[in-house]
């Protein structure tokens, strides 16, 4: 049976729509995995960052009895019923304490003035009062509730999403206009510990590369066996939990630790060295503990290539350390990109070992995300933190893509 052109296309048109299915059937759990552990939390994150529902949900009435006050002159009376009967509200269920904690981001002292208030509700027989008396009754329970401020607070709530949270992890602010501002000095420092975070992955990546670059160049010069057992001993932090390392650096670092006593012994000390709750001891634990993601990446280029190349530059008359610098070294490049990279997005995100090896000036930025999710519990302020890790992460790993990724051959 002789078959037409149009069969043919057809045949090829359905082989070829059961092979792209086929493939997006083997891609799909790879996709839903990520979208699950990925995508979603992500979202999630960027959400509660923005996430503004407290007063919303609080003080309808008062957002309403707002709605057309210019902020600048004294609310309108209305809004002292509106206020009054919202707060009643609250206390009858659970919202008070959120209200409170929320506007105090705002102001600090709200939360006393809300929770003044709320234990004065209810009003006596507010229904039969002209909202004049209703207003000096909330004046006479705090004054506060007379000054504009309070009120511009309550009024600039009255979206459900806010940029508040990111900009107070920025050390920013909204002023009275609406503008952004800086905070005043010394009542928050996330700019400060941002820096401290990329600063301290910054000194790792770099002492991870000068300790694992030459350890890797002489495991890939060994024979096979030797390299193997090597690179198990390069392992060996795998195979240990990291507070079991970190418990051990403790030993070896305290005051009359291993390392502080050998030193005196042989003489180069004659007191202790400082070497934990410092700066010094987060180095030098998490260096340990990153040193077999720089040395693997480096190490897999390094067997690759052939050592004829270092060889033939020396027989043509090149000096050997210029054969290695000029031909060798750049063709690890790849190797080295990706060490530094997996070390350094790593490290920013390290908590554990500052906590327990640092003093309170060597917390990293991921040392704070927890503190507002375990003790303060503010989701949003711990979101905005964590966001904005990521955020630095993807902008410096795509500049640093657009930068040298076509010459380190990874674009």
């Amino acid at each position: 049976m002789t078959l037409s052109t149009a069969d043919i296309k057809k045949a090829v048109v359905k082989a070829h729509r059961k092979q792209r299915w086929q493939a997006a059937g083997l891609l799909a759990p790879l996709a839903i995995f990520l979208l699950v552990i990925f995508v979603i939390p992500v979202a999630a994150l960027l959400f509660r960052a923005v996430d503004n529902p407290e007063v919303i949900e609080h003080m309808p009435r008062t957002l309403l009895a707002l709605k057309t006050w210019d902020q600048q002159s004294a609310p309108p009376a209305e809004s002292f019923v509106a206020l009054a009967t919202d707060l009643q509200h609250a206390k009858d269920g659970t919202g008070s304490g959120l209200l409170a904690r929320r506007l105090n981001y705002e102001i600090a002292g709200y939360r006393t003035l809300i929770f003044k208030t709320v234990r004065k509700m209810p009003l006596a027989d507010i229904d039969n009062k002209s909202p004049e008396v209703i207003r000096e009754e909330l004046i006479a329970i705090d004054p506060r509730w007379g000054e504009v401020d309070y009120w511009r607070a309550i009024a600039n709530n009255d979206n459900a999403y806010s940029d508040y949270y990111l900009l107070a992890s920025l050390d920013l602010k909204r002023d009275t206009q609406g503008d952004i501002v800086k905070v005043p000095e010394g009542s928050s420092a996330f700019q400060d510990i941002f820096a401290r975070t990329f600063e301290i992955s910054l000194g790792v990546t770099v002492m991870a590369l000068l300790l694992g670059f030459p350890l890797a160049y002489w495991m890939s010069r060994m024979s096979a066996r030797g390299a193997n057992l090597v690179m198990i001993c390069v392992l060996i932090p795998f195979w240990t939990s990291v507070l079991v390392r970190i418990a051990a650096w403790i030993v070896l670092l305290q005051r009359q630790g291993l390392i502080n006593k050998t030193l005196m012994e042989i003489g180069l000390i004659d007191v202790p060295l400082d070497l934990l709750f410092n700066r010094i001891g987060v180095y030098i634990a998490m260096i340990h503990i990153m040193l077999p993601f720089m040395v693997l990446p480096i190490y897999s280029v390094m067997r690759s290539i052939p050592p004829t190349y270092q060889r033939a530059a020396i027989s043509l008359g090149s000096h050997p350390f210029a054969a290695f610098w000029k031909v060798y070294v750049p063709q690890t490049y790849p190797g080295i990109a990706a060490g530094c990279l997996l070390v350094f997005i790593i490290s920013i995100g390290y908590y554990i070992t500052p906590a327990l090896l640092g003093g309170a000036n060597d917390q990293m930025i991921s040392y704070y995300v927890a503190y507002f999710t375990n003790q303060t519990i503010n989701w949003g302020m711990a979101s905005a933190l964590g966001f904005l890790l990521l955020a630095g992460t993807l902008v410096l790993y795509t500049l640093y893509r657009r930068l040298s990724g076509r010459e380190l051959g990874l674009g």
